[in-house]
């Protein structure tokens, strides 16, 4: 009996405590009640090991999503381009899983108006650039009419034949060939012409030690097809002896308007700029 009393002791008097502090509230008018501080007694169904997670702060509160702008902020061009891409691809769908009669037609109809729509857009677009030099691309670049196009050439070539000419100063063609390539053989009298027309120095390398009509004194290869991984011929580079720079022109045969266009190309600060990585530089003798 004195254990069940000392059990219920603190209990009564947390009772009391409670009950005090109500008569003196009641007593006082305007007056606080002061609750006692959490126990276990008065919390002993929590038990001995509980977890309750901290409350909020209102500084915690994650932030919402970024409001989406509305329907009626877009322009109605929007949303009607918009209603009738949804309207397209809803009836392609539905005309793939029922193909009847009626639900391909209705795509069909509905395909015709964007395809009428595309057409009157380039239309349009077509007239603008003809009135406004600037955004006619037959304008820029290649031209596409065959008299254009010869008056291009023709400027293109001479052009190109004049950077040549300067490049042959201090630069020189490197031709590597095998004696026993037939194609070697049908392209070197071409680079022995663009030799003679343009000015610059042809040096031939055969790979194999021969040599070649166009080119009798060739020079056998002392190792550098291996420092420039050359592993197909005929191939044809432009180098600056002075600088040891040494750049791929082509290889294969080609014509001398290729070679004039690659070799100038080449050469460009642009095209060395746009692909530092194909020019290598060796200790030329």
């Amino acid at each position: 009996m004195a254990a069940i009393l000392s059990r219920l002791l603190p209990l009564l008097l947390l009772v009391a405590c409670a009950a005090n502090g109500q008569d003196r509230a009641e007593a006082t008018p305007g007056a606080t009640t002061l609750l006692p501080e959490p126990t276990y007694w008065a919390d002993r169904w929590r038990g001995w090991h509980f977890y309750e997670a901290p409350a909020m702060q209102e500084e915690d509160v994650p932030p919402g999503p970024p409001p989406t702008r509305t329907a009626a902020a877009q322009p109605a061009e929007l949303l009607a381009f918009e209603r009738m891409q949804k309207n397209l691809e809803d009836a392609r769908k539905i005309a793939i899983v029922r193909p009847t009669e009626a639900n391909v037609r209705k795509y069909m109809e509905l395909e015709m108006q964007v395809v009428g729509r595309a057409s009157y857009f380039a239309d349009v677009a077509q007239r603008v650039a003809w009135a406004t030099p600037s955004l006619d691309p037959t304008l820029h670049g290649r031209p596409v009419n065959a008299t254009a196009l010869d008056v291009f050439e023709r400027q293109q070539h001479v052009v190109r034949a004049s950077t040549v000419a300067a490049l042959g100063r201090d630069h020189v063609l490197f031709f590597f060939f095998r004696s026993d390539c037939p194609y070697c053989h049908a392209f070197s009298p071409v680079l022995k012409s663009f030799e003679d027309r343009h000015g610059i120095q042809v040096v031939a390398i055969g790979l194999d030690g021969g040599a070649l009509p166009a080119f009798p004194n060739a020079r056998a290869d002392n190792g550098i097809a291996a420092a420039l991984e050359v592993n197909q011929v005929p191939a044809v580079y432009l180098a600056q002896p002075a600088s040891g720079s040494i750049t791929p022109i082509g290889f294969g045969v080609l014509s001398e308007s290729q070679l004039l266009e690659r070799i100038a190309i080449v050469a460009s600060p642009q095209s060395q700029a746009m692909t530092p990585g194909t020019a290598k530089r060796l200790s030329l003798p």
